[in-house]
């Protein structure tokens, strides 16, 4: 016996006006979400951001695209590369997740970004790989990702034998335990610049680094401090290039004095996530070395109070000289002006 859906329609209504009213009502419920399935959301706060990073990782190390979490056409790059998303690169070889996580969720363009480490199995050997992330939701669907992999160098020469590895990347980040306390601390309300705002202040780092001068416009402050590759990089004993001795720089005398004319260009800077609740600005570059043909490939990620930058964090690793993001035309990953990606 079939059942019968009771609408609640007046008989008295001709039956012209009792088809339409039957059917307005008909496809009003089918959008309703059914018993114990959730409706889609077209915001994710927070919580749920930093949750698909979580996902991502578990299916990652699942090897399972699975289908209530990606779109069906996701984009998918590794270092650059396009690749088929769930077959190669990292999903192929990880073996399970690191314990450094560092989340920058961007609530208002539904992006979230990510340092961390994972896994890999090389043959018998477990490595430790620096991992950077970007992931863009659409609805509740993941449909890009973007990842480097930062593995360790060293291992199985070309003879066959086997070279000592020196500390990785991830390793060295695994150290660190989590991210600095002053990352987590929440900016006033009344204080909080905008998502434009806040990406023009980091963007000075970059444009300060490119072909430096020790002239430029640095706004650091006096307790600003830099980690690159899990290695601490300012406040530390270094050679003063001016002097020959060796002392500890801050950011900005750094900058002043010893990063002067280092690094030729700095471009595609995509600024892909921003956490206005802490101050927080993520970006993807490449750092060009003309006179040695040589291209740093990096996530960096920058605290930001009062328009001064506070702390840096970077991760990255040398890439073929000149190499494209994969989410850029050749023109914008060519040029030194900054990309808000939305």
């Amino acid at each position: 016996m079939r059942s019968r859906i009771r609408l609640g329609i007046p008989d008295t209504l001709p039956t012209a006006r009792k088809v339409g009213i039957a059917c307005s009502l008909l496809i009003g419920m089918a959008s309703l979400p059914t018993a114990g399935q959730p409706a889609k959301s077209e915001h994710c706060a927070r919580a749920c951001l930093e949750g698909y990073v979580d996902r991502y990782l578990d299916a990652m190390v699942a090897h399972n695209v699975r289908d209530d979490l990606f779109e069906r056409d996701a984009k998918f790059t590794e270092n650059g590369v396009r690749l088929p998303l769930g077959r190669e690169g990292l999903w192929f070889r990880i073996s399970g997740k690191g314990t450094y996580k560092f989340y920058v969720p961007d609530v208002e363009t539904q992006q979230v970004a990510f340092f961390g480490t994972v896994h890999e199995k090389e043959r018998n050997e477990d490595l430790t790989d620096g991992l950077v992330l970007r992931l863009k939701i659409v609805g509740d669907r993941i449909t890009e990702v973007e990842q480097l992999v930062i593995r360790p160098e060293g291992g199985l020469a070309s003879n066959g034998t086997r070279t000592e590895r020196p500390s990785s990347t991830g390793e060295r980040v695994e150290k660190m335990g989590s991210p600095n306390p002053i990352f987590l601390e929440a900016i006033p309300e009344a204080k909080r610049p905008s998502r434009e705002e806040l990406i023009k202040t980091a963007n000075y780092y970059f444009s300060g680094l490119q072909r430096n001068d020790g002239k430029g416009y640095y706004p650091f402050t006096d307790d600003c401090d830099r980690y690159e590759n899990g290695n601490h990089s300012t406040n530390v004993p270094m050679r003063n290039p001016v002097t020959g001795d060796t002392e500890v720089m801050s950011c900005k005398k750094q900058f002043e004095v010893a990063l002067k004319n280092v690094v030729s260009r700095v471009r595609d800077r995509r600024f892909v996530a921003v956490d206005r609740e802490r101050g927080i600005v993520f970006a993807f570059a490449f750092f060009d070395h003309e006179n040695i043909n040589w291209t740093w490939q990096l996530g960096e990620l920058f605290k930001i109070e009062d328009g001064k930058i506070r702390r840096i964090e970077a991760i990255f690793h040398r890439a073929p000289y000149g190499i494209s993001s994969g989410w850029s035309t050749y023109e914008q990953g060519m040029s030194d002006q900054p990309q808000s990606i939305r």
